[in-house]
């Protein structure tokens, strides 16, 4: 099968026995709605293992007439809608999501680059978001009063954000501020600062605001933690354990000095000695997508194509990191490829409708995944373009659905760490 066929068309033909290959969950191929009705789950994908927590958002009924419609009418529906509503709506697209869902987007980009679309678009009356759940806490964060945003499926989260919660946070910050007091030192600098990776949800980022702490994303950590070490002498970074350990040993910090706290143990299952001489107290959260790759994968794929340049996030685990070329967000790792000057090999460590998108833009080159299992991220694929043009077609109708708004008390504090993040620039 080439590359210009999309991630779901691939998954549609392995299941019908048309095409060749493997995916992770034979059920990728059903549309998204037959798992919302059932208990609350991630839904197939990477984080199909994951334990969703109790009480999460769920995805009411969809109308029969979007579920039964064709991939070209829903396309033209969501055209129409979209036409008829103009500069009143704006839809916001992550790098993750489907290429049907992709081609609807007015932006396209990484978490920090679709922050920024929010703010810059206050004349629009609704912001669609084709991601998950925090991002669309987010921009609801960072969008006018006047503005609506919407999230097309609300049983799309994020399991990596659901790691951390703000009790277990909250006990976490309690016990390692016991240990390391309060005072600041001679420089001023003041024992810990909280980090928390735009993968979590409102009240950590509110948190981090009310703390002196800071968000960050994949493209600015770096960036953000050196913000962080100018104010304090540690960092407790959150939920992504694998971008804090490689962001920080990247700036030169030992992995001896980054414990890895369990959330609801005591000291996180650490002792006092341990986090006296911890420069970073990395959380023990992860995301179940970029567990996937490995340094085996790599291994092959340099035997397989000699002279290939290995690109992985760095959500991925440090020995994979370590095993690569090169790692970066994924915006890094768009402007990689499309900056290669002559026709290239590139085995890549991300998410699998980027990869395959990137395969498709950039035809010069060999583009592949590492992990040979076509297995996206379990809630970014529960947007479907009949979640898309229901939403659409609800706003022309005059009515607002699946509209996500952050209590005002959290958005105000969450807001603070989120400004101090968008001044983070990376280079």
């Amino acid at each position: 099968m080439t590359n210009t066929a999309s991630v779901d068309e691939q998954i549609q033909a392995i299941a019908s026995g048309a095409g060749t290959g493997e995916t992770c969950s034979p059920s990728l191929a059903k549309g998204p709605w037959e798992f919302d009705r059932e208990a609350p789950s991630y839904g197939p994908g990477a984080s199909l293992g994951d334990v969703i927590p109790v009480g999460s958002p769920r995805q009411g009924a969809l109308p029969e007439e979007y579920k039964t419609a064709s991939n070209e009418e829903l396309h033209a529906r969501i055209r129409t809608a979209k036409e008829t509503l103009g500069n009143r709506v704006v839809i916001l697209g992550h790098f993750y999501q489907r290429d049907e869902i992709v081609q609807h987007a007015d932006y396209l980009g990484d978490s920090f680059q679709l922050a920024n679309a929010a703010k810059a678009h206050p004349e629009a009356e609704a912001i669609v978001f084709c991601g998950v759940h925090f991002m669309a806490e987010t921009a609801d964060i960072l969008s006018g009063e006047n503005q609506s945003v919407i999230l097309p499926n609300l049983a799309a989260g994020c399991s990596m954000a659901d790691m951390a919660d703000i009790d277990s946070v909250e006990q976490c910050w309690a016990e390692l501020s016991a240990i390391y007091g309060t005072e600041p030192d001679a420089d001023g600098r003041v024992p810990i600062i909280p980090v928390t990776y735009m993968n979590s949800a409102a009240d950590l980022k509110a948190f981090c605001g009310r703390n002196g702490g800071i968000v960050c994303t994949s493209s600015n950590a770096e960036v953000v933690l050196r913000w962080a070490f100018e104010r304090g002498q540690r960092v407790l970074f959150f939920p992504d354990q694998h971008l804090g350990r490689n962001t920080a040993k990247a700036m030169g910090i030992s992995v001896d000095d980054m414990p890895l706290w369990h959330g609801r143990k005591p000291l996180g299952g650490n002792t006092e000695s341990d986090l006296l001489d911890a420069k970073v107290v990395l959380w023990n959260g992860f995301c179940s997508v970029h567990k996937r790759f490995t340094v085996d994968q790599i291994d092959k794929a340099r035997v397989d194509f000699p002279g290939v340049r290995v690109i992985v996030h760095p959500e991925c685990p440090m020995p994979v990191v370590d095993a690569a070329d090169e790692y970066g967000s994924t915006d890094y790792i768009r402007r990689a490829i499309e900056n290669a000057t002559e026709p290239s090999t590139f085995a890549i460590g991300t998410e699998i409708n980027m990869v395959q998108r990137l395969a498709t833009q950039f035809p010069e080159h060999h583009i592949f995944c590492l992990d040979p299992v076509i297995c996206p991220c379990s809630t970014m694929y529960r947007i479907h373009p009949g979640y898309l043009a229901w939403v659409l077609e609800r706003l022309v109708a005059g009515e607002v659905v699946n509209q996500i708004s952050v209590d005002a008390s959290v958005a105000t504090e969450a807001k603070v760490a989120l400004e101090r993040m968008l001044a983070a620039k990376p280079a």
